[in-house]
């Protein structure tokens, strides 16, 4: 399976680790987790990936929802790491009808490390991590939405985000969750107690595969 290899803060191209630089690089956006997302999404795909992030001791969840709401397939996956620095960021990409309006819905659920850049970029947040938006969205107010992530409440909070989108950020096992959805509106479904199970742990045979999501780009 070929996989390209990008920025998790600017999609752009990044350059390995040299003589002089013991990590990946991006021109634009210095020292990075090389973004890695394969060209097409289904059982051969996940799998590697599943086994991609397994492998590392130290590791981030690959979070999906489950069961995936009626009518909706995955449409995508990528995870953010090399063997040096271990996996800091995992993506899943799933789209379906959306909730309220009708017609098609995309959502996406980050798990990284801070300073990844990777939620930041699909959210349409500024700087690389979602942490200075959470913290004046958390001030004084109750979460505006709630998920079940390995069957541990995880409260999240809606940040301004890019047009035509909605963003939710919040933290499970360690590491920020951010769920970005389109349309706006579709962020709906964060607020209906939606269960979020980590691939790594258990990898459903039951999962529905959808054409590439293009919120996802490889």
């Amino acid at each position: 399976m070929g996989v390209r290899v990008h920025c998790p803060r600017c999609h752009g191209p990044v350059r390995p680790p040299d003589l002089s630089h013991s990590e990946w690089r991006c021109d634009g956006c210095g020292p990075v987790a090389p973004l890695h997302i394969p060209p097409y999404i289904g059982p051969e795909a996940m799998a590697a990936a599943v086994s991609e992030v397994a492998r590392h001791r130290e590791r981030v969840p690959l979070w999906c929802p489950w069961p995936l709401p009626l009518g909706w397939t995955v449409t995508g996956v990528g995870w953010a790491g090399d063997e040096r620095e271990g996996i800091r960021a995992t993506v899943l990409a799933t789209a379906g009808p959306a909730p309220l309006t009708g017609g098609r819905a995309d959502l996406l659920l980050v798990a990284e490390a801070p300073g990844v850049g990777l939620a930041s970029r699909l959210a349409g947040l500024p700087g690389p991590d979602p942490g200075p938006l959470l913290a004046e969205a958390m001030a004084g107010q109750p979460a505006h939405a709630k998920v079940l992530a390995g069957r541990h409440p995880a409260p999240l909070w809606s940040v301004p985000s890019g047009d035509g989108r909605s963003a939710y950020v919040g933290e499970a096992l360690g590491v920020w969750l951010v769920g970005v959805a389109w349309p706006a509106t579709a962020g709906y479904l964060l607020a209906e107690d939606l269960g979020l199970r980590d691939l790594v742990e258990w990898l459903p045979p039951e999962l529905v595969y959808g054409a590439p999501s293009a919120r996802l780009p490889s």
